[in-house]
């Protein structure tokens, strides 16, 4: 089986929009964490029409979003997709140079703020949450920081590193017990 290919910088609004839509979204997450699927897979997964997650993965695909996986299929007929990389990010400035583009980045920025949202509002109306190892483990925490833009930066490039890290560790292999997790950090300059 093919790897994704390390996380990749979006700097292209073509891509970004691409990005920028729940169901595409909830694809990534499906593919990321159950790794290559066919469409009639993903279809039944997150419990969308066929058709629907078709035109989103040739969308995705086109954005180079996604890649094919033929090493997966059994016959020429069977098409199976994967993730193009571990994981997508993008800069606001990369967007500043047309009012278009900044909207799009705008547009992108909230539905990824959407989507995390989700995951936390999700979380804690299951009855997972009812299972002391679960309920346990899980955090949540903010702190206020004073740093420079750089610092900011670099805290940034630490905790990615971070989360590369255990990325990797949990992709050698399915230990029992393990769950997919959903981890998300915020850093930004902000008024109490």
């Amino acid at each position: 089986m093919s790897e994704p290919r390390a996380a990749r910088e979006i700097t292209s609004s073509r891509v970004l929009r691409a990005l920028s839509h729940p169901t595409r979204r909830r694809l990534l997450d499906a593919l990321s964490v159950d790794g290559p699927s066919t469409v009639s897979g993903l279809a039944e997964r997150l419990q969308q029409a066929v058709g629907s997650v078709s035109h989103h993965l040739k969308v995705m695909h086109d954005a180079g979003l996604v890649v094919e996986a033929p090493e997966h299929a059994r016959d020429q007929r069977e098409r199976w997709w994967q993730c193009a990389a571990t994981g997508f990010s993008w800069s606001d400035t990369s967007f500043a140079n047309s009012a278009t583009s900044a909207a799009i980045a705008d547009a992108a920025a909230r539905v990824n703020l959407e989507h995390q949202l989700d995951k936390v509002r999700a979380w804690m109306s299951s009855s997972e949450t009812a299972q002391f190892a679960w309920r346990d483990a899980a955090f949540a925490t903010d702190f206020w920081l004073q740093l420079t833009p750089d610092e900011l930066s670099e805290l940034s490039r630490e905790l990615l590193e971070l989360l590369e890290r255990w990325s990797a560790r949990t992709r050698d292999g399915a230990q029992q017990g393990r769950a997919p997790v959903f981890v998300f950090a915020r850093g930004m300059p902000a008024s109490p």
